[in-house]
């Protein structure tokens, strides 16, 4: 065999033959790892789970962030037509409530066996460790409140 250019026959040559058997391989390599990729299920399962879980992330932040808005719309409305004189008299039993409440709460903590305290101490770290999701719970339940509020009286 000689390394000459084709004949008019068609014949490839030796080195024309290797490039096709290289450029096969290389195709039969892609397809093979475009049919492993199909195949992995537990790959395509964890990206759609990736994906799902960002697109959850998204909407809550969305769904808070409008939970928010509305809840400040609420006090804003709710403030505005209080008068005054009921302003100032929540705000003297707000400062009332605070001092018996810490009064109570320190009567409690002396009253309160060790081990209770140390229970009440951990459930307090963890609220405040998610507080945000704990905010967003507390006001979308002073959303629903209001609004179901507002439509009883109509």
């Amino acid at each position: 065999m000689t390394n000459e250019p084709r004949s008019d026959i068609g014949t490839p040559t030796p080195d024309e033959l290797r490039e096709q058997v290289e450029r096969t391989r290389d195709e039969l390599g892609q397809t093979v790892e475009a049919l492993a990729a199909k195949a992995d299920v537990k790959a395509q399962t964890k990206e759609r789970a990736t994906a799902v879980k960002e697109q959850v992330a998204e909407k809550t932040a969305v769904v808070t962030d409008q939970i928010r808005a509305k809840a400040q719309q609420a006090a804003q409305v709710v403030k505005g037509r209080t008068p005054e004189p009921v302003l100032d008299r929540a705000a003297q039993a707000s400062g009332l409530v605070v001092q018996a409440t810490t009064r109570a709460g320190r009567l409690a903590a002396d009253k309160t066996p060790g081990p209770v305290l140390d229970k009440a101490g951990r459930a307090a770290t963890a609220a405040r460790a998610h507080r945000k999701p704990l905010l967003a719970v507390g006001v979308a339940l002073v959303v629903l409140l209001l609004v179901r509020r507002g439509r009883g009286r109509r």
